[in-house]
């Protein structure tokens, strides 16, 4: 079972627990059927606009055994405020650039 952690958005934290993200990674679905079920091991935010923390708070998860970063829909959809970051492009290749090239990349949880 693949070691995940997920980097959400800040400006979605008061109106979405992550019921749905925790739900697939378990179930293996959505953004994870190719991996089937993971195992979460951590869920952090952006850190707020523009995003600067993700880097290294998708390090630190990394660090902790992460083998695939996971970027939430909130982020690169914009589920559920309709709005997809507008940093989401640079944050991403911050964080490509940081951790490496032997680290899955998901674009979206569901």
């Amino acid at each position: 079972m693949k070691k995940v952690g997920i980097i959400r958005c800040q400006q979605t934290e008061d109106i979405c627990p992550g019921t749905t993200d925790f739900r697939i990674t378990s179930e293996g679905k959505l953004a994870f059927e190719e991996t089937g079920p993971v195992q979460l091991i951590g869920f952090v935010s952006c850190g707020g606009c523009p995003g600067k923390r993700a880097v290294a708070r998708a390090q630190i998860m990394v660090d902790r055994g992460a083998e695939i970063i996971v970027f939430a829909s909130c982020i690169s959809r914009g589920n559920p405020i309709g709005f997809p970051c507008p940093h989401f492009a640079e944050i991403k290749a911050a964080v490509i650039k940081k951790i490496g090239p032997d680290i899955e990349i998901f674009d979206y949880t569901h």
